[in-house]
């Protein structure tokens, strides 16, 4: 008998007997060697194919599996809470009805007798479910009710689960404060087990937890029997406030959980400082930190994303960038030609690196294993892990060690890029800035993405061994390939249209020159129709854009018809320039000889205010826009003693524009 796809506790897999269609045809999957598929056509064709390109492309699907359809987040959001606990109980009602298991298949355990997939029909599954659900309590649920849902759920996904008397229009401002949402969470997995522990301990540990964090009086909790509610709403109802912990059966390694031992199986989320700076929108020097997602079966990095210091990366962001094919990212390849263009020293040739990235191992995790002082939970990142059969834990001890090893050798590498440019640039040692006052934000991350593709996963490590050739070190590549032959399975990623659900959202106005967000202005000929209008679906008119919070290049707009469609930043000679060597170095000398108006904070060692060049104002100086002290409330960028002063500005002194 042959398996048509296998669904492992993460959710997601195409094993040996699958049938998926590519390019035109209909293949079963014959086998995984060496990190390749090995497809046979009904036909008698046959054909070897990169896995990781064969579930990029865009025409590949599974036969027989509906497509992933994630919840939008603010839809989502405004439901009120007892409509969102039905759906997602539906859920594993379903799974088990289809699979045998809540949890789906993998999910270990043994099927109810009534459930089993082998034993009955699915009309009679069905019915099974109906009685227990009417022995359970629920009202008016039969077995064409219990049919209507799972139908509902493979057309629409989990919104298909949702009593669509419940949904209301967008809104903005949803039913609680993710903030708050977050630290009540955190303050249920602290006090879990403690028999002593009841619903007032659990509020005053979330307050403590939302001022040590955000800062006395920032955010407005909710009223106590709000609070009550949401408690009561966020803890597991298997485990009430005020009892003893559950323990599993059977005895664990005292290590911990045991190793991963395939592809994507536990994935390690940390967060490192990098050692240098890069130059922020306001002109400052601005220090970063990058969480990566690493692999641990592999060591392979499935995404790794710069940050200031100051802020944490944003879980869904970060789950977008691992889990989403970047062929399949709107417009990916010509933003990364314009990226690779701005700077001569690459580690590979644009076509050379395209291929690479394009082959670069993405999957949607099993167990994403988060470190305690890593970026929040937020309860919709919880939904959507629920959604696609992700575990979410918290590692033990002092996390992976991984990232930390990642940014420092990305650092020294990012430091002998400026050591190479300086006589090509003709930098003085005296002017401000160091290694890292030479990149904007997207370009070190453009560098730390090609790093990635061409260094760290072409690199031996001594952790990877394989199990027949222990003596000689692999590469995470050459170990995801090996793994991938020996679980005899591919993990499914996302699909292109997922990587623009799971970004942050933001309101704006759709105006006759397009969409404006901060100082940027985005357009594309999708807005003709909505020039000026206010949107239908939301309550303040205002229309639903979804943005990367670290690369200005695109943003997407949700559309009427509940699609989103990706808007260009209209100046592309500006998309280019955060990219561009010859800017930064330029930039550099601007600020630094600005050294009597403003203070360029965060300057690297060795480069105090001493070292900068002091210069008069010029003609040019006087017509940029500068607002002394006192003057008047500072824009968003402002670089100390409340004068305006932008990147962009800087630029235009330059002489660029």
């Amino acid at each position: 008998m042959s398996r048509q796809l296998m669904v492992v506790p993460s959710g997601r897999r195409v094993e040996v007997g699958a049938r998926v269609t590519f390019e035109g045809r209909t293949w079963q999957v014959n086998g995984v060697v060496d990190g390749r598929v090995h497809l046979a056509a009904d036909d008698g064709a046959t054909g070897c194919v990169l896995a990781a390109l064969l579930v990029a492309a865009e025409d590949f699907a599974v036969v027989g599996r509906s497509a992933d359809e994630l919840p939008a987040a603010e839809v989502w959001q405004a439901l009120p809470l007892a409509a969102r606990e039905r759906a997602l109980a539906w859920l594993r009602h379903i799974r088990e009805i289809e699979t045998g298991l809540p949890g789906g298949a993998g999910s270990g355990g043994e099927p109810k007798p009534e459930y089993d997939p082998r034993r009955f029909t699915l009309a009679e599954r069905e019915q099974a479910k109906a009685a227990e659900l009417a022995a359970l309590g629920w009202t008016k649920v039969g077995r064409n009710t219990v049919q209507r849902r799972r139908l509902a759920y493979h057309k629409q996904g989990l919104m298909g689960l949702v009593d669509q008397r419940t949904v209301r229009p967008r809104s903005g401002t949803g039913r609680a404060d993710e903030r708050v949402v977050a630290a009540v969470l955190e303050a249920l997995r602290d006090l879990r087990g403690r028999k002593a522990a009841t619903g007032k301990q659990v509020i005053e540990r979330a307050e403590r937890i939302v001022g040590t964090r955000y800062g006395p009086g920032r955010v407005k909790m909710p009223s106590a029997a709000s609070m009550y509610r949401l408690v009561k709403a966020l803890s597991d109802p298997a485990e009430p406030l005020g009892s003893p912990a559950r323990t599993a059966n059977g005895s664990r390694r005292s290590g911990g959980p045991p190793s991963a031992s395939r592809p994507a199986e536990r994935i390690h989320v940390s967060t490192a400082r990098l050692g240098a700076r890069v130059v922020g929108e306001d002109g400052r020097l601005v220090a970063v930190s990058v969480t990566a997602a690493v692999d641990e079966a592999t060591g392979c990095v499935l995404a790794a994303v710069l940050h200031p210091q100051e802020s944490d990366a944003q879980l869904p962001v970060l789950l977008a960038e691992m889990a989403v094919p970047r062929p399949l990212r709107a417009g990916w390849p010509g933003l990364v030609g314009r990226a690779h263009e701005g700077w001569p020293c690459r580690l590979l040739p644009i076509e050379a690196r395209i291929e690479a990235a394009a082959a670069r191992p993405v999957a949607v995790p099993e167990t994403l294993v988060l470190d305690a002082a890593g970026p929040a939970v937020t309860s919709w990142f919880l939904t959507v892990c629920e959604d696609l059969g992700v575990s979410v834990d918290l590692a033990r001890g002092r996390g992976h060690s991984a990232p930390g090893v990642l940014a420092g050798a990305f650092t020294r590498y990012a430091a002998g890029l400026a050591d190479a440019a300086r006589p090509v640039a003709g930098r003085g040692e005296d002017d401000a800035g160091a290694a890292g006052g030479w990149f904007s934000l997207p370009h070190l991350q453009d560098l730390l993405d090609e790093w990635v593709t061409a260094r760290w996963h072409t690199r031996p490590q001594k952790a990877l061994r394989h199990p027949l050739l222990s003596a000689a070190p692999l590469t995470p590549d050459e170990m995801w390939r090996v793994l991938l032959g020996a679980t005899g399975a591919v993990p499914l990623p996302l699909s292109g249209r997922h990587f623009a659900e799971l970004l942050p959202v933001r309101r704006a106005a759709v105006t006759e020159a397009g969409v404006r967000l901060g100082r940027r202005l985005y357009d594309e000929e999708c807005l003709n129709e909505h020039r000026g209008r206010s949107c239908p679906t939301t309550d303040d008119g205002r229309w639903e854009v979804h943005h990367h919070p670290y690369d200005v290049r695109q943003v997407w707009i949700r559309l009427p018809d509940g699609l989103l469609y990706p808007l260009c930043w209209t100046d592309q000679a500006h998309v280019q320039r955060p990219f561009d060597a010859t800017v930064h170095r330029r930039i550099t000398h601007v600020l630094a000889g600005r050294g009597s108006d403003t203070t360029v904070s965060g300057a690297a060692p060795g480069t105090g205010a001493g070292a900068q060049a002091v210069r008069p104002r010029s003609q040019v100086d006087d017509a940029m826009a500068v607002r002394e002290p006192g003057s008047g409330p500072a824009s968003n960028g402002t670089v100390g003693g409340g004068q305006e002063f932008g990147l962009w500005d800087a630029q235009a002194q330059a002489g660029l524009w």
